[in-house]
């Protein structure tokens, strides 16, 4: 048996530390971190319960429940009222539409709350309304004051500031959801790391396209890759928000949504087992993919030369045909002629001293850009559901995406026709499951 010297075995220390680092550095700055090698997988059985729950049409003290199941406030009966469209797991129209708010710090309460309006109540008393929400976070009085100095005498003016904003949010679409919860953070990390660098350099060399790198939301357990805004990091995080939320059903962790204005008080029993919840998971973690059918390959093209692929990265993570860097930016020009800008947010006056934003809360302004696989049977379209086409819907960024929007309305008629056409080729998968009663898809029956 053969021995190294000293110096041979200092050698090999030296030469393994030098392929460690290598490593190390193509792990950090070129890796998209471990390969995905098969897709999301469960058991046959777990998914069929799974997807008995996503069907189940949910009642106050259901016997499916342990706890006091549907309610007390909610905005369907079945998580499949909302995700139809293209078959079980699909988005939904804009009556389905939840209503989410946040709630500025005030004098008096420097607490930023957020929230979802509730469209029913399972007691009329915890019906939540825009009336109600506003009663509880009052809009703070403006005032006129003068000084008291003869000599040089100031008037100062505080204008009145409401503290809450109200939006829309549409129903997203489920189908994939278990192949963008693979997507590691490193990936989403490194495109944003080299769109900014491939920013630098074009602006050093005098090209600018006005396209800036989105912002990465960063929430507990790593990055935002579910919900418009990017509030979850992980799939599983996403269906207990939206148990407790949309369906008033609390699950191991995380307990059902309280009425609007109630505090304190216990939680009661969660309504999903572990296992129950586990199963739900299931389900939607092997929903089917949607397709490309590959049939426009000019719209295609040019759907890169225009620049929509920048943010609507076609392959990311390992994740092919998704359509998204995951990345928040600015949708709709926050300043557009005649005033307004999409939302009823209004900055603090700055005499009232509150304090900012936090730096992890999204503005109201900024969305996630949503995964475009499947949009061609997810109509309406945006977070609000307000762009009833495709070709609207590419007409509304006029914000970080301006540019873009530019260039595209430069096309010739023809051309901007094979994008909307290629846009019209990224399909619900054929193999998701039809419903089995289209009734459930009526809000407020059954």
């Amino acid at each position: 048996m053969s021995r190294h010297s000293l110096a041979g075995q200092r050698r090999l220390v030296v030469y393994a530390t030098v392929a460690v680092l290598a490593v190390a550095s193509y792990w950090t700055f070129f890796s998209d971190g471990p390969p995905i090698l098969w897709g999301p997988t469960a058991k046959a059985a777990e998914v069929e319960r799974g997807r008995e729950l996503f069907e189940h049409q949910w009642a106050a003290n259901d016997p499916l429940a342990h706890g006091d199941g549907l309610g007390p406030v909610f905005n369907a009966r079945s998580c499949v009222a909302c995700h139809f469209q293209g078959g079980v797991g699909g988005g939904g129209a804009n009556e389905h539409n939840a209503v989410s708010f946040e709630v500025q710090p005030r004098p008096g309460d420097h607490e930023f709350h957020s929230g979802t309006l509730h469209n029913f109540s399972t007691n009329p008393a915890d019906k939540e309304t825009p009336r109600k929400l506003s009663a509880l976070f009052p809009v703070v009085k403006g005032r006129t004051t003068r000084s008291s100095d003869p000599h040089c005498p100031t008037t100062t003016t505080i204008p009145d500031f409401d503290p809450v904003t109200v939006q829309p949010v549409q129903t997203t679409a489920l189908f994939g959801a278990g192949w963008v919860d693979l997507i590691s953070d490193r990936a989403i990390l490194k495109n944003a790391r080299n769109r900014g660098l491939r920013t630098l350099r074009r602006e050093l060399t005098g090209e600018f396209d006005n396209v800036p790198v989105g912002r990465v939301r960063h929430v507990a357990g790593g990055v935002g890759k579910f919900g418009w805004k990017g509030q979850f990091a992980t799939l599983r995080e996403f269906v207990a928000a939206a148990c407790s939320n949309e369906l008033g059903l609390g699950v191991p962790g995380v307990p059902q949504a309280k009425p609007l204005g109630t505090t304190g008080g216990d939680d009661p029993q969660p309504d999903l087992s572990r296992e129950q919840f586990g199963a739900l998971v299931a389900f939607v973690k092997t929903l089917p993919k949607p397709v490309e059918t590959g049939t426009e390959a000019r719209g295609k093209d040019l759907f890169r030369e225009v620049g929509c692929a920048i943010c609507h990265v076609p392959d990311i993570g390992g994740v092919r045909g998704v359509y998204s860097d995951f990345l928040l930016y600015t949708l709709e020009d926050p300043h557009p002629p005649g005033g307004g800008g999409g939302s009823s947010y209004s900055e603090p006056p700055p005499q009232l001293q509150l304090p900012p934003r936090p730096d992890h809360e999204p503005k109201p302004s900024e969305w996630k850009t949503p995964p475009l696989w499947g949009v061609a049977d997810s109509a309406p379209y945006l977070h609000d559901g307000s762009a009833p086409t495709l070709l609207a819907a590419i007409q509304k960024h006029r914000g970080d995406a301006k540019r873009v929007t530019e260039r595209f309305e430069a096309l010739p008629p023809a051309d901007k026709a094979a994008v909307v056409a290629f846009l019209g080729t990224l399909k619900a998968p054929p193999t998701a499951v039809p419903l089995r009663d289209p009734s459930v898809t009526k809000l407020g029956r059954k």
